[in-house]
């Protein structure tokens, strides 16, 4: 397995200079029409300075998929100027840049939505309090939001990123189309295991054609969640499907979404070891396995990469800008389980570094 100073090699033959990720993590910075703020772009440049790649919170690929107040956006042309800033930024100390693309679909709330209906598969709503019932997309609507990702695809190559990571987590439009619960679909897009895929698998498909069409040295990775709580919901039988599946693609990486990298799975026919050990073992060395959770120190790192190829940190990234030269350097860092609720702020260079609220569950 990878160690925390050696480069890792993706799929497409492009080198990190280390495991180290920054995982997408939304800071909520942008204006309210998705625009990326000075502020945002500092937040980025100040956390990119010795790691391998930095993920960027999600940007939404249609306005209706917007999740929340000051989320980015790459739905038009009018947002590439400030993402190439963002872009150049970010690859200014040598990290690798990597937009994260978003639809929010039934969890996008109204309010956000300028009162405009949120979307989804099936017309289902979330397991929350107070959740609206989204609408069915019609089969023309479900081809258009594919073109939209793909058109997002393009401008962040035209930005100057260096790749693009599918936001298939957290429930959010793609992972709906998977998921039974929020998919009861009864045409080619719902249904069976194996139609409940087929978005992804067109979705993915068109990407990478995008994302490839000019250079093969664009990354293209994929986030998904592991399982869902709801019944029917995603369990693990239907990831390791989506993970084979996913493998056999020309992806330069899988990252599954879990707030612990050890953590085991609920159901009891897999917790014989942990969550990513059962997606290695699946993906059997195919495409590299980027794993996130729990990561606060050097030893973390080195233990996470004993079982996944890179490593995603993100609340040690939110709290020090600087993480990623200390462990590098094995130098002393905070550890985020030793502060307390008063300490945990960001440091940075701007204003926003202390305020923002930092979503973590994209």
């Amino acid at each position: 397995m990878t160690k925390i100073n050696q480069p890792v090699t993706l799929k497409n033959g492009i080198t990190l200079r280390n495991p180290l990720m920054m995982a997408p993590m939304t800071t909520q910075m942008s204006f309210f029409n998705g625009v990326i703020t000075q502020d945002e772009i500092a937040y980025y440049k100040n956390r990119s300075q010795a790691i391998g790649a930095v993920i960027t919170g999600a940007a939404n690929v249609q306005a209706v998929g917007q999740g929340w107040a000051g989320e980015l956006g790459v739905y038009d042309d009018k947002f590439i100027p400030n993402l190439t800033k963002l872009a150049t930024a970010i690859k200014a100390g040598g990290a690798k840049a990597i937009l994260q693309i978003f639809h929010g679909g039934r969890m996008s709330p109204k309010n956000i939505l300028n009162g405009a209906e949120p979307v989804s598969a099936s017309a289902v709503a979330a397991e929350r309090p107070g959740a609206p019932t989204p609408r069915a997309l019609t089969g023309e609507e479900v081809l258009q939001v594919i073109a939209d990702f793909k058109a997002a695809t393009k401008r962040a190559m035209t930005a100057g990123f260096d790749g693009v990571e599918i936001h298939g987590t957290n429930t959010y439009l793609i992972q709906q189309f998977f998921s039974p619960h929020s998919n009861r679909r009864e045409d080619e897009w719902g249904g069976s295991l194996v139609k409940r895929f087929h978005f992804i698998d067109v979705l993915v498909d068109e990407i990478l054609a995008a994302g490839k069409e000019k250079s093969t040295d664009f990354i293209v990775g994929y986030r998904f969640s592991p399982e869902e709580y709801e019944t029917p919901g995603i369990r693990m039988e239907d990831t390791l499907y989506l993970v084979d599946q996913l493998a056999e693609k020309n992806l330069d990486y899988l990252h599954v979404s879990l707030n612990e990298y050890q953590r085991v799975s609920v159901q009891k026919e897999f917790q014989e070891k942990s969550i990513v050990d059962y997606l290695q073992e699946k993906i059997a060395g195919r495409v590299p396995l980027v794993a996130v959770g729990g990561i606060e120190e050097a030893a973390d790192v080195e233990a996470l990469l004993n079982h996944a190829d890179l490593a995603a940190v993100g609340q040690a990234l939110i709290i020090d800008p600087d993480w990623g030269e200390k462990v590098l350097n094995q130098q002393p860092v905070h550890r985020v389980s030793n502060l307390d609720s008063a300490s945990r702020t960001l440091r940075g260079t701007s204003l926003w570094d202390f305020v923002t609220t930092i979503r973590l569950d994209n």
